[in-house]
């Protein structure tokens, strides 16, 4: 167990290390931040790291299971409304606690946190059920995605211009680091049970239509409720020592055990139902899963309390001494740059690129998904500090973004959609609400630019790219493929040639 703990603390600090050393490079160049607020920084950082080994090692060892024998139980039930049922509370209790939603909402002016809350949850609820009786009736995915994508357009055009970005970025907050190894695992239990030729390609697409809900959801709601009014400031905790330091991030430490409890203590709760009820599993594995939930627990709530104390206001400082600069479009390319690095510290992505490896055979290994992912987050974080910078609007992008990756559907196979599609929810996780989103809502408040228009919207850019370059993956992937079966043909043909006519000359030798 501590060998792999140790393990997992090394792919963590290879994933955050890279981003630590961005800051740190415009710490000492173009930003100096105040003494007090590199030190949050520095001790969130190692935070960050050990947080994220724990959460990853008790993902492996409980989240995936729990939520692939709830699932597949819930298959052989063979009782609709029990999945129907099961499948929305469980998207609903997991969201109502997701700590990057409860960020999101407390920045949306004129609207109270609960409702905000609510409604995202309610969204990801009955999504999850359409996600699940996608899968039992098998249904295509590029289907219903082309569906309600053309349904969240229409309605957002609707809707007030100040609330749209907030409803695509509520879409990317709800797939956080709990919901989404739980979901997916739960998905993949469906799939299994289900069976068939395309169990493979509908274990993903679960995150994917789970992202579409709440944007669903609070588009309807920005129809209702006037939307204006200010952004909450984010507030940069002052601290003179490294006493101090130290104490504000164990005076956040209630705030995020709490958290975190909330939100494991659904599914905590529905597997001890299903154990005593159906599975019955031994007693060694309980542990192991007991030991799985605990590593679970501390992890996240040693992450997120490093990201929101030490990362957060950091982002913030960061991106308002950079907006202020007289050259501020260094914002563009120093943006791509922690982009590109900053989707591999998000705790999801790992559980993600795992799943991909294992379920494709290692033919779309964790490295060529992460990259992809990478890229992707670049280009996207690159467009919104355009946006901050010369206030375009999100239309202009989201639009032809989304349209590109509809298109794509058609040109790689089933996995491939339900692979991208996930991956835009995933790589929207708290390091993109906790630090490139005060990042660019520094810099636009700096720059004079309106924050509720220019910077939000970061978070569904960053779940938009995704879909792109991953989908281009799998066109390059279909070329590779088809490109091996012509070469394996003409080898088989020439080899088949040879043989005819080595026959043939033995023959004739035989005749003479």
């Amino acid at each position: 167990m501590n060998r792999n703990l140790l393990e997992k603390i090394k792919e963590s600090l290879s994933s955050v290390l890279p981003i630590t050393i961005i800051v740190i490079i415009l710490h000492f160049s173009l930003t100096p931040m105040p003494k007090g607020l590199f030190m949050l920084f520095s001790i969130g950082a190692m935070m960050l790291i050990f947080g994220m080994g724990l959460f990853t090692l008790g993902a492996d060892m409980s989240m995936m299971p729990m939520g692939e024998r709830i699932g597949a139980e819930l298959t052989k039930s063979r009782k609709l409304l029990l999945l129907v049922t099961i499948s929305f509370l469980m998207g609903f209790m997991i969201t109502v606690a997701e700590p990057d939603l409860q960020v999101l909402a407390g920045q949306v002016p004129s609207i109270p946190d609960n409702i905000i809350i609510g409604t995202v949850a309610l969204g990801v609820g009955i999504f999850l059920v359409l996600a699940i009786l996608r899968i039992v009736f098998q249904i295509k995915l590029s289907h219903i995605l082309i569906l309600f994508y053309g349904i969240i357009f229409v309605l957002a055009y609707f809707t007030p211009n100040d609330f749209v970005p907030v409803a695509f970025d509520s879409g990317g907050v709800t797939t956080g680091p709990i919901t989404v190894p739980f979901i997916m695992a739960l998905g993949l239990g469906v799939a299994a049970v289900r069976g068939g030729k395309s169990s493979h390609d509908d274990s993903f697409g679960l995150v994917a239509l789970c992202s579409v809900g709440p944007i669903l959801a609070v588009l309807v709601l920005g129809l209702i409720y006037n939307s204006s009014g200010s952004y909450t400031e984010v507030v940069i905790t002052e601290v003179n020592s490294l006493r101090e330091a130290f104490g504000a991030f164990l005076h956040a430490f209630p705030e995020y055990f709490s958290h975190v409890a909330v939100a494991l203590l659904p599914i905590v709760i529905a597997f001890i139902i299903f154990q005593v009820i159906f599975l019955k599993l031994p007693k060694s594995q309980l542990i192991k899963m007991t030991v799985g939930v605990i590593y679970t627990y501390v992890g996240l709530v040693i992450f997120l309390t490093g990201v929101n104390i030490g990362f957060l206001p950091a982002g913030n400082f960061i991106g308002s001494a950079l907006g202020a600069l007289d050259n501020n479009w260094v914002l563009i390319p120093i943006g791509m740059v922690m982009g590109f690095f900053i989707v591999a510290a998000e705790p999801a992505v790992h559980v993600l690129n795992k799943q991909v490896e294992d379920v494709t055979g290692g033919a779309i290994s964790k490295r060529s998904m992460l990259i992809s992912l990478s890229l992707g987050v670049a280009v996207s974080i690159g467009i919104s500090m355009i946006r901050v910078l010369k206030g375009v609007s999100i239309w202009y992008f989201i639009v032809p973004g989304y349209a590109i990756a509809i298109i794509l559907t058609f040109f790689v196979t089933p996995i491939f959609t339900g692979i991208a599609f996930d991956s835009g929810g995933v790589a929207s996780g708290p390091m993109t609400a906790t630090f490139m989103l005060p990042f660019a809502m520094g810099a636009a408040d700096a720059a004079g630019s309106n924050i509720l228009t220019d910077a939000f919207g970061l978070v569904a850019m960053v779940a938009m790219t995704p879909l792109i370059t991953i989908q281009i993956l799998g066109v390059v992937y279909n070329m590779k493929t088809n490109k091996n079966k012509i070469i394996e043909q003409e080898i088989q043909e020439i080899i088949e040639e040879s043989d005819i006519d080595s026959g043939i000359i033995d023959f004739e030798g035989g005749a003479e």
